[in-house]
């Protein structure tokens, strides 16, 4: 990897299916291990995170649950990726338009304002205007939630040769249902109830956010748009209690860290806060609420990779994701994880 933001991914090591269908449990994944005080880089399976941990160390999940937020028409797919802030959030949406290819689909250039598409259940959707290259402000003419419940499927790209139950895409911290991710927060896809009661009984901490993510598109390399969160009052009082004891503070995914470091105050401190965030995390910026970060492995030229470097450094960073072609880790939702202490 000669550029930490550009390198190749061999197809090999994309994840095509959880690792259920692999004959393993949630937590039969590989855990690959970067220290920043070293340098260094080590392999586990997931299972040994525990181990890795120390009492008093503080994980702070998402508890997003993810919508089945695609709807297949004949010719395109309808990806609906968040509500609009300010808007009618019942109905007014981002959505992404994508042209079905066989199993799969890619996006869709079509499509001009005040269109209307027929969608399955009788509804239909006005493009009122488009918000980025690829992105549409649009107006389903029911309530979209409900409606995705009904006729909607969980968002797959084409590394993923099949459909899974919207179930495959839920997490252990899953419960808010009001609304919910476009796609899934997959770093904490992982965790068993049975991984988590080792943790908490080892005396490893856990904490709660809420951000509901948007449509990732890999193929876009975009940065992130305006996503709702909520840091609420004890997790926010238990995350300064933590780093005040000299505790480490590790995300479960690079969405606790969007939510996180958008409610740091100007002195650092992290205060309960909700609403919508557009914040982007890069090494100019650094991070302040957060000390590691335990998530996927990112695609080249993601913004998420920017994410990362703040929080290990462009030296490590490199290293790791070097140790991953090379041993073969597989990336994407069903694939490996990557766990960044300082």
């Amino acid at each position: 990897m000669t550029d930490t933001f550009d390198f190749v991914l061999p197809a090999a090591l994309e994840a095509r299916e959880p690792p259920e269908a692999r004959g393993r449990g949630r937590d039969g994944v590989r855990l690959l291990v970067g220290r920043r005080a070293t340098g260094e880089v080590s392999h586990h399976g997931f299972g040994d995170l525990p181990a890795l941990l120390d009492p008093g160390d503080l994980l702070v999940v998402n508890t997003s649950a993810t919508l089945p937020a695609a709807v297949r028409l004949d010719r395109i797919s309808v990806h609906f990726s968040t509500p609009l802030p300010g808007g009618d959030g019942d109905r007014l949406w981002l959505v992404e338009l994508r042209r079905r290819t066989g199993k799969t689909s890619l996006p869709y250039g079509g499509g001009c304002t005040g269109e209307w598409i027929p969608m399955p259940g009788g509804t239909t959707l006005t493009l009122v205007r488009r918000r980025t290259a690829r992105l549409w402000e649009a107006r389903l003419s029911t309530d979209v939630v409900p409606y995705l419940r009904r006729h909607g499927t969980p968002i797959r790209y084409g590394y993923v040769r099949r459909d899974w139950p919207t179930a495959t895409y839920q997490t252990a911290f899953a419960y808010d249902r009001t609304t919910g991710s476009a796609e899934m927060p997959s770093a904490a896809r992982p965790f068993t109830p049975e991984l988590v009661t080792r943790l908490v009984s080892q005396g490893v901490l856990m904490a709660p956010i809420t951000l509901h993510t948007g449509v990732a598109s890999p193929e876009a390399h975009e940065p992130p748009y305006a996503e709702r969160y909520e840091v609420p009052a004890p997790t926010a009082a238990l995350v300064n209690h933590v780093r005040n004891q000299s505790g480490r503070v590790i995300a479960i995914g690079t969405t606790v860290v969007r939510a996180l470091e958008t409610a740091v105050d100007g002195e650092g401190r992290v205060t309960p806060s909700s609403g919508w965030t557009e914040h982007v995390i890069t090494p100019e910026k650094g991070v302040r609420a957060v000390d590691g970060l335990l998530t996927g492995l990112h695609e080249p030229r993601s913004s998420h990779l920017m994410m990362l470097t703040a929080i290990a450094g462009r030296n490590l960073l490199t290293t790791t994701y070097e140790a991953a072609l090379k041993e073969n880790y597989l990336w994407h939702e069903f694939g490996d994880t990557n766990l960044l202490l300082p």
